[in-house]
């Protein structure tokens, strides 16, 4: 009896396995495709101020770089990751996907990662189809709204996690949830401030701003989160979701630093008699560059 009930629960339990793998959305097999699976055009219709400011967004151009520049050009031309042929890439061969586009990771397939090679590869570079690999509004607020999975679970499908809870005027994401992370400065650590990637074949060291806030202006005394000096709130009410700086910009950056970077500039003259009668006039400059930010600058 005890043998029969065992392999019944084997069976209910393979069952059901077997029906959550086929409820299972399928993995992207080209950029169309993931872009598809996470584009938030439609956010635009009832948030066009936020989706506004998104789209001056470093968020909405992550491997455009500044000004327009390829950024992953070199992981494929002069890095450890370099490949001869477009074919050789896989995910694998762009740890950047780790936080320039986090959804790679967990929906899509190597030939992603061909099909973006082989646009970096190109003379010229197909600039248009980089540009639709964005970490757009699902992605913050769907894919990355949950960080304690093994408790909380994976974010559910047709689900917008945010602030509060309830419908949701949206035909693809009808249910609104409430992110206990959002507001935290944790958020936000989950890609700025990864520090060194051991779990790659060949570790590599990327920003460490979480790390910084953390171990530096925590124990210093700050007070504030990620969310409230890179997305305070506007005129409107709701946060900026330009999260400051824009690095092309040049202006409202150069604005930026001058409120958090200060110089303090100390002289003293005086002469200097080498021998009788030789005065030689000499000055003695001192600087201190001190900031007020909650973290190292630069960093990423």
């Amino acid at each position: 009896m005890r043998l029969l009930r065992f392999m019944l629960t084997l069976v209910l339990a393979g069952s059901t396995s077997l029906a959550v793998a086929a409820d299972a959305p399928k993995k992207a097999t080209t950029i169309d495709e993931l872009a598809k699976m996470f584009d938030s055009t439609g956010c635009k219709e009832c948030h066009q101020e936020i989706y506004a400011q998104w789209e001056k967004s470093h968020h909405a151009r992550p491997f455009m770089g500044v000004a327009g520049g390829m950024m992953l050009t070199p992981v494929v031309t002069d890095s450890a990751f370099k490949i001869e042929k477009s074919e050789q890439a896989t995910l694998k061969t762009f740890p950047c996907f780790k936080c320039h586009l986090p959804q790679a990771t967990r929906w899509a397939e190597d030939s992603v990662a061909q099909e973006l090679a082989a646009a970096l590869m190109a003379n010229p570079q197909d600039k248009a189809k980089v540009a639709k690999l964005q970490i757009t509004c699902l992605v913050c607020h769907s894919e990355k709204a949950i960080a304690h999975r093994l408790k909380d679970g994976n974010p559910e499908p047709g689900v917008v996690y945010g602030s509060k809870e309830g419908a949701h005027d949206s035909k693809t994401h009808p249910k609104m949830k409430k992110s206990v992370i959002m507001k935290q400065a944790i958020f936000c650590g989950q890609c700025h401030g990864t520090g060194p990637n051991f779990e790659f074949d060949y570790p590599v060291q990327c920003a460490t701003l979480y790390g910084s806030y953390q171990h530096n202006y925590l124990p210093g005394g700050g007070q504030k989160s990620c969310q409230e000096c890179h997305m305070a709130k506007t005129k409107e009410g709701f946060a900026d979701h330009l999260i400051a700086p824009n690095f092309d910009d040049k202006e409202a950056t150069a604005a930026l630093m001058a409120k958090s970077v200060h110089l303090t500039v100390d002289t003293l003259g005086y002469q200097w008699l080498r021998k009788a009668k030789t005065y030689t006039p000499k000055i003695v400059v001192n600087t201190k560059i001190t900031h007020d930010a909650g973290h190292r600058i630069p960093d990423g």
